[in-house]
């Protein structure tokens, strides 16, 4: 089953760190997202840029009103995703939990995925 772990940590954080403390947070990421390739478990995955780089569609009005920034001002942002293949939530889970082993901080929420109109070249 499709899981995506979506990763959230405060940004004003994250995007503070030197670039050698980055450097050394995403090699740690960077193992652990390694091992579920090589265990077949890890689909498309993303890093997301700050939201001062978001565009944010409204559907408040018509036509809807396009604004600059993230839709809702929260303490901690979506930073990042993965998308994992794994038998069930439990896995997923334990899948969240080597990457909060290896990250500073922050959130996961891990969430099942229903595809339609699936690209069968994306999903294989």
């Amino acid at each position: 089953m499709l899981y995506a772990i979506l990763c959230y940590n405060d940004e004003d954080v994250v995007w503070s760190w030197s670039q050698e403390e980055d450097a050394a947070v995403m090699t740690k990421i960077g193992a652990v997202a390694e091992r579920w390739a090589k265990a077949g478990k890890l689909g498309p995955s993303a890093r997301l840029l700050p939201t001062t780089a978001a565009t944010t569609l409204r559907k408040t009005q018509d036509p809807p009103l396009v604004i600059d920034g993230p839709f809702a001002e929260t303490k901690e942002q979506l930073l990042g995703f993965y998308v994992v293949d794994v038998a069930d939530l439990e896995e997923a889970l334990e899948l969240s939990r080597e990457l909060a082993a290896v990250n500073p901080g922050g959130a996961y929420e891990i969430r099942p995925i229903g595809l339609y109109n699936a690209d069968p070249r994306l999903c294989a």
